[in-house]
C-alpha cells in the first residue's frame, strides 16, 4: 500500500544545484500540510544543505545515492546505473510504494526510460506520454501532450493521449469537461495524416467521457486559450513547446532592448513597468513547471532542469495534486469507459 504523504525528490538532478533543489522542496513543504519528502542523493551533501531548512529537516528523510545521471548520459547508459543513481532510486521508491510520486529535474530521456522500465505502463495504455502546461490568453493554462516521449504515434496512441490528457486537465485545471483538440495543419476534417483523422473520428464518438472533443487546432492557436488539452505526437509537441519557449524569450529580450534604447524609452519602461512585470510573470516557465509522465503505474514529474526555487516548488505541487486527486485511477476509469463503448477494431 502506497503512503500518499511521501514524495520522492531527486535532489541532485537540477542544473542550479542542490541548494536550489532543497529550497524549492522546502517552499513546497510550507505550501502543503501533511506532505513529507524522501530526498535522494549524496547523503552528506543533503544533510549539510538541510541545516539551512529546519522545517524541511523535520518533514524529510534522506536516501543515499552514490551516483548521478548527467545531462549527457544516454537513456541506455542511465538504465545500467538505475540502482545507484539519485534518479533511479527516486523512481524505485515509487515502485516500492514508499513514495506516491517522484520528482526529478534531471535528463528527460533517462527519466523516461527509467520510469517506463521500472513502473511499466498501466493496463490499456500502449505508450506513456509526457504532458505539460502551456500559458494562454484564456482563463487557464492548456495541457499539451506528448512533449517528446514518442516521436511517432498511431491513432490508438493519440486517442489514449487524449483520454489521459483530459483526466489530467480535470485534476490540474479543475475542469469538469475539458475541451480537447488534436494539433493539425488545418481545422478541416480532411486535413492531416490518416492517423490524426482516425483518432478524431473515434474521439468525436466518445461522448460518454467527461471531455468535449472540439476537433483540430493549428499551431498559431496554441496559446489562445480556446481549448484545454492539445494532443499530438511527441515530435510535433516537442517542437511546438520549444518554439513557444523561444518566442517568449524573444519577446522578453526585444522588450528589454527597446526599453533601454534611449532615455525616453527608459522613462516609458518605468511607466509601463507594472504591465511588463505581469508579462514576465506570465511567460516565466517556472510558473508553469512540472511535466508529467502519464500512463505509468506510478506518478513521475519532470521539472525543468534550469528551474529556480519557485519552479521546483511548482513541480512538486503538480505531484502533490495528482496524488491527492488519484490521477492514475481517473485515467484507468476513463480508459475502461472509452473501450467499453468503442469497438476495438475502430482504434486498432
Amino acid at each position: 500500500m502506497t503512503d500518499s504523504s511521501w514524495i520522492a525528490v531527486d535532489a541532485m538532478g537540477g542544473d542550479e544545484g542542490l541548494a536550489v533543489m532543497l529550497a524549492g522542496v522546502a517552499q513546497a513543504g510550507r505550501r502543503f500540510d501533511g506532505i513529507r519528502f524522501l530526498l535522494v542523493g549524496d547523503e552528506a551533501a543533503i544533510r549539510a544543505g538541510l541545516k539551512a531548512h529546519a522545517s524541511l529537516s523535520a518533514t524529510s528523510d534522506v536516501v543515499h545515492a552514490p551516483d548521478v545521471i548527467s545531462g549527457d548520459d544516454r537513456p541506455s547508459q542511465a538504465l545500467r546505473r538505475a540502482k545507484t543513481t539519485s534518479m533511479g532510486l527516486a523512481i524505485d521508491l515509487v515502485k516500492q510504494g514508499r513514495a506516491a510520486a517522484a520528482v526529478s529535474s534531471g535528463n528527460t530521456g533517462a527519466l523516461m526510460a527509467m520510469a517506463k522500465l521500472s513502473l511499466r505502463t498501466m493496463p490499456g495504455i500502449d505508450r506513456p506520454a509526457l504532458a505539460g502546461l502551456m500559458p494562454t490568453l484564456g482563463d487557464n493554462d492548456t495541457v499539451v501532450l506528448d512533449l517528446g516521449a514518442n516521436t511517432e504515434c498511431d491513432s490508438r496512441n493519440l486517442i489514449q493521449f487524449a483520454v489521459m490528457g483530459a483526466a489530467y486537465a480535470r485534476t490540474t485545471l479543475e475542469l469538469a469537461s475539458p475541451r480537447v483538440a488534436l494539433l493539425n495543419i488545418g481545422t478541416e476534417d480532411m486535413k492531416g495524416t490518416g492517423e490524426i483523422r482516425d483518432a478524431a473520428q473515434a474521439l468525436k464518438e466518445a461522448t460518454h467521457l467527461p471531455m468535449s472533443f472540439v476537433g483540430f487546432v493549428e499551431g498559431d492557436k496554441l496559446s489562445r486559450g480556446h481549448v484545454d488539452v492539445i494532443v499530438c505526437d511527441g515530435f510535433s509537441g516537442n517542437i511546438a513547446l520549444k518554439t513557444a519557449e523561444g518566442t517568449a524569450r524573444f519577446v522578453a529580450d526585444l522588450l528589454r532592448r527597446a526599453f533601454s534604447s534611449s532615455a525616453r524609452s527608459k522613462i516609458g519602461f518605468l511607466i509601463s513597468r507594472p504591465a511588463t512585470e505581469l508579462l514576465r510573470h506570465h511567460l516565466d516557465p517556472n510558473n508553469h513547471n512540472g511535466a508529467v509522465f502519464l500512463g505509468l503505474n506510478g506518478l513521475v514529474v519532470k521539472s525543468h532542469g534550469s528551474a529556480n526555487e519557485a519552479g521546483v516548488a511548482n513541480a512538486i505541487a503538480v505531484a502533490v495534486k495528482m496524488v491527492r486527486d488519484d490521477l492514475t485511477r481517473r485515467i484507468m476509469d476513463d480508459l475502461r469507459h472509452f473501450e467499453a463503448h468503442v469497438p476495438a477494431d475502430e482504434v486498432a
